[in-house]
């Protein structure tokens, strides 16, 4: 099997770069002096070869840059360190025939570069470094016995001039690209990372979405069907009481009874196509007219309906048409209703739900919201919505719910 290719992250890139970086300056310190003291080798000043001051004071210059490239880490710490520079290179200047020096000043210059963080120091120190190398040259000049010429003197040392300011140019613009690629790469290694995070939040959401939903569902089993499947029982024993005396009576009863047992064997099928993944494939007014049709088939039962469409969701869907099958299967029960009319209009920004039936109805003021009725307030309330139920003594009973429609509130606002 193939073993995985693993790459280094940018940490242990940019930290090899780093380390590669200061062994180059080292090293090109090392080989500028060699270069520097096999040229001088045979020059002497004031009657001793000049090696014998330049071999030490490239000694001491490399040595004190390796101290200052691998042990200093602070910039002010540093400062004693380039003064020691400038008179280190002004004594090889002295006494060499000045060549090459301008390449001493690029290789410490270039460590400055890499570890100045803004562009401003990088630009004081090339400008204070030109100037400084051309103070070199004036007191070298001056310690031969040179006259001071300043046409002269710049003319000599143009080419080195040159090749400093294009150093300084070339070094900060790839300093430059380079940290800001490293900047790029670090985001992209957080976005990634925050990628990661939300991918990994956002299959936590979905599962607890889903055993929420899951939760929701039972519990809608065990109220719902529950309740339905209880009322059931009492209907058929109510009208097991009453069937040797009124026979019609006893013949509602059972209606009631058996449509309620049809509303719970739908719950019951519906929450299982949920808890499978199954999608709802007809619309809400198809849903609605199916049960007003379902609850008409095989009784004397008549509903009127007028139902407009709209697109909610399957939680609004799921309250409207429990809703009904709740308002039709208590109009029985408790009402002796025979007829309903049912309305769903849809508004600029509500749906409203109306079912009125020819029940008996009560007082107002004698009606008690049992289990059936404060279920469907919670529910309504917990949709955003409104509830009112209306009843008067032979009057009927009748429901009114008020829902806002999907990314709307009530009252009218958006």
């Amino acid at each position: 099997m193939a073993k995985e290719l693993k790459f280094p992250d940018n940490l242990s890139v940019n930290g090899f770069l780093v380390r590669l970086s200061k062994w180059l300056i080292l090293v090109g310190l090392i080989l500028v002096g060699v270069i520097v003291i096999a040229n001088n080798w045979e020059l002497s000043f004031f009657g001793f070869p000049a090696w014998y001051i330049v071999l030490p004071a490239v000694a001491m210059l490399v040595g004190e840059n390796a101290i200052k490239i691998w042990a200093v880490k602070k910039y002010w710490q540093k400062i004693p360190f380039y003064a020691l520079d400038v008179l280190l290179l002004l004594l090889i200047t002295i006494f060499t025939d000045g060549s090459l020096i301008s390449t001493f000043y690029i290789v410490i210059l270039s460590e400055f570069y890499i570890g100045q963080e803004a562009l401003a120091g990088s630009i004081a120190m090339g400008a204070s470094s030109v100037g400084t190398f051309l103070i070199t040259l004036v007191v070298s000049g001056y310690f031969r016995g040179d006259t001071f010429n300043l046409v002269s003197l710049l003319t000599n040392a143009f080419n080195d001039l040159i090749i400093l300011v294009f150093h300084f140019l070339l070094m900060n613009f790839t300093v430059q690209i380079y940290r800001k690629n490293r900047e790029i790469a670090t985001t992209m290694e957080e976005l990634e990372a925050s990628n990661r995070e939300l991918r990994r939040l956002n299959e936590e959401h979905k599962a607890l979405a889903v055993l929420e939903e899951r939760q929701r569902i039972a519990k809608d089993i065990h109220d719902t069907a529950g309740h339905s499947i209880t009322t059931v029982i009492m209907q058929t024993e109510a009208a097991k009481l009453v069937i040797d005396r009124d026979v019609e009576d006893a013949k509602l009863k059972i209606t009631a009874a058996n449509l309620q047992a049809r509303h719970a064997l739908e719950e019951l099928r519906e929450s299982v196509h949920l808890l499978s993944g199954s999608t709802e494939h007809m619309t809400l007014r198809e849903s609605l007219l199916s049960i007003a049709r379902e609850t008409m088939e095989g009784t004397e039962i008549v509903i009127r309906c007028a139902v407009d469409d709209a697109d909610v969701s399957e939680s609004k869907r799921r309250f409207l048409c429990n809703s009904l099958k709740e308002g039709i299967s208590n109009g029985l029960r408790h009402g002796g209703a025979t007829a309903f009319l049912f309305e769903l209009k849809k508004g600029e920004d509500k749906l409203t739900f109306t079912l009125s039936d020819n029940g008996r109805g009560m007082p107002q003021k004698d009606l008690a919201e049992g289990f059936g009725l404060s279920g469907m307030r919670a529910r309504a309330e917990a949709l955003g919505g409104e509830i009112a139920f209306v009843t008067e003594e032979d009057e009927g009973f009748e429901i009114h719910i008020t829902l806002p429609l999907d990314g709307k509130k009530t009252g009218g606002e958006s």
